[in-house]
């Protein structure tokens, strides 16, 4: 596949002009340091298109990336632990939950980052019950199977299966580039 043209657009923090565009919608959502944009700048080919830290909670914003000038990848703030006081948490959480279940925005997909080395947390099962009662057609990512010995890789997909079902997964790393052709893939199909 060749490398897709990318672009931030804007980061938001409430309604807003380019959301209510027709250009499609791919949210990233996950814990709090579990590697979205890292994830965004792997997709995309582009270090530091999406910035990261090592600092968990630096994506404070919505940010809008325009991806082959058809699609807007979502990224948004992490949840769960975050340097930042309760107030901060609260106030990401809430647009969060604004801009996925509240917000007349739809997704074409929303792309649940697990942390594979960690599986699935109570903060990942609460974000997951939620997009499927609200319909979302999800996809989860098992980031970070670099950290995963290959021998152990299966027993630990199978265990994050068992919490999401019939749920597609795609094992992958950022960071070695594992997967991330599957997902763009997958990201791009109109299904």
């Amino acid at each position: 596949m060749s490398t897709p043209s990318a672009t931030f657009v804007k980061g938001i923090v409430g309604p807003d002009d380019a959301l209510d565009s027709d250009i499609p919608q791919i949210a990233f959502i996950g814990r709090s340091n579990v590697g979205k944009s890292s994830l965004i700048n792997a997709l995309t080919h582009k270090e530091g298109l999406a910035r990261t830290s090592a600092f968990p909670g630096r994506t404070t914003e919505i940010n809008l990336f325009l991806i082959n000038k058809k699609v807007y990848f979502v990224d948004l703030p992490g949840y769960g632990y975050a340097k930042a006081s309760q107030k901060a948490r609260m106030r990401l959480e809430q647009l969060i939950h604004w801009y996925l279940f509240e917000s007349p925005y739809q997704q074409r997909k929303v792309v649940h980052i697990i942390d594979a080395y960690v599986g699935m947390t109570k903060s990942d099962i609460k974000i997951f019950s939620l997009l499927r009662q609200h319909g979302k057609r999800i996809i989860i990512l098992a980031n970070k199977i670099d950290k995963i010995k290959e021998s152990a890789r299966a027993a630990t997909l199978q265990k994050i299966q068992d919490v999401v079902g019939s749920c597609q997964i795609i094992p992958c790393s950022a960071k070695k580039n594992i997967g991330v052709g599957v997902l763009m893939n997958e990201l791009l199909m109109r299904s």
